[in-house]
């Protein structure tokens, strides 16, 4: 099998290079994916693409497997970047991560190398299964802590098909300790938080570079009370407590008013009649192309380890209404909600919150 690896200069890529290696069964090339944008926010700090680059490089070097890289920024420019600054624009809290997978890992680098691999290899923890017809079935990785289902689940069932994860039936730990005794590159270095395009730039310096700043009132939900100031809506989600700069707290962000520029926000002691049980989910994706709303029996609101258990039913135009067994008070508009079966093993498919 002819596999493309993507690499990223982090530990999980690297580990699952190397398991693709030691199988001796396939014919790999590396490719590194160039979507930094470093040139058009250079000023804003360090994009450390080069870095990553040289511990690709190191690692590649060290397997034995060939590395190229392959420029996509204008494709993630216009595939992600747009689309999220367009949703931040609209007051709603974009996942830009799900588009990146969807559309760039497994779209437009699949035509960028014009198809020729039977799978394209990522370093993400979750499981790629089989049905009795060879459908494919997304199934949550081993270790639950580092589980990144969430972020495939914009997948088409073809993209799906041809996914390889190497290191999806590992702990991290195991990780950490295969690369060590591999002797890669990458064996300590930190894992990368935040937004893949972003590296070492601050969310909040990308956003202004494109929205700029729109000041107006923090206001107590309850009391209808100025408690300060802030440099525009676009900078907040629902369910933020930190970075707020509010004395007297903690306070939580429960609703944005567009119109008027206000964030309202609510104090610790009075924020649950604030937490949403329900929710209404649009632009639903099934991962095999058919509706299982009657199999979905848990679901992700944001990536991590915490699940929920729910309920759905179908509306009229498509969408779902989703019932929490618990309330939440982070459930923001544009974020997705992911669904799993009563197992909280299979992932479904997804929707955008409303």
């Amino acid at each position: 099998m002819k596999v493309a690896a993507l690499v990223s200069g982090g530990v999980d890529s690297s580990v699952a290079l190397a398991r693709l290696v030691a199988t001796g069964e396939h014919e790999i090339v590396a490719f590194y994916l160039k979507i930094w944008l470093e040139d058009e926010l250079a000023f804003l700090g360090e994009c450390p693409w080069e870095e990553d680059l040289r511990y690709a490089r190191a690692v590649c070097e060290r397997l034995g497997v060939p590395l190229e890289v392959v420029p996509l920024q204008r494709e993630y420019h216009e595939r992600v970047v747009q689309a999220a600054v367009a949703e931040l624009a609209a007051g709603r809290t974009p996942s830009p991560d799900l588009h990146c997978n969807a559309r760039v890992k497994l779209g437009a680098f699949v035509e960028a190398v014009g198809g020729g691999f039977d799978a394209v290899a990522t370093g993400h923890y979750a499981r790629i299964g089989r049905e009795a017809d060879g459908a494919p079935v997304l199934r949550r990785a081993v270790d639950a802590k580092k589980d990144q289902t969430y972020f495939l689940a914009r997948l088409a069932r073809d993209q799906l098909a041809r996914l390889v994860c190497p290191v999806g039936d590992l702990p991290k730990a195991a990780v950490r300790a295969t690369a060590r005794d591999l002797g890669l590159a990458t064996s300590e270095r930190p894992d990368s938080q935040g937004i893949c395009f972003l590296g070492k730039i601050p969310y909040p310096d990308f956003v202004r570079a494109y929205l700029g700043d729109a000041p107006g009132p923090i206001e107590d939900v309850d009391t209808g009370v100025v408690l300060g100031e802030h440099r525009g809506l676009w900078y907040h989600t629902i369910g933020q407590r930190k970075g707020l700069g509010l004395g007297g707290g903690p306070w939580f962000v429960v609703a944005k008013d567009l119109a008027a520029r206000r964030l309202l926000v609510a104090h610790e002691t009075r924020v649950g009649p604030h937490r949403r049980a329900t929710f209404t989910v649009n632009d639903v994706h099934w991962l095999d192309g058919r509706p299982a709303v009657a199999a979905i029996g848990s679901a992700k609101v944001r990536h991590g380890p915490a699940m929920a258990g729910c309920v759905a039913s179908e509306r009229g135009d498509g969408g779902l209404d989703v019932t929490l067994d618990a309330p939440d008070q982070g459930l923001a508009a544009g974020q997705f909600a992911v669904f799993y079966d009563r197992e909280r093993d299979r992932c479904l498919g997804s929707g955008v919150i409303a």
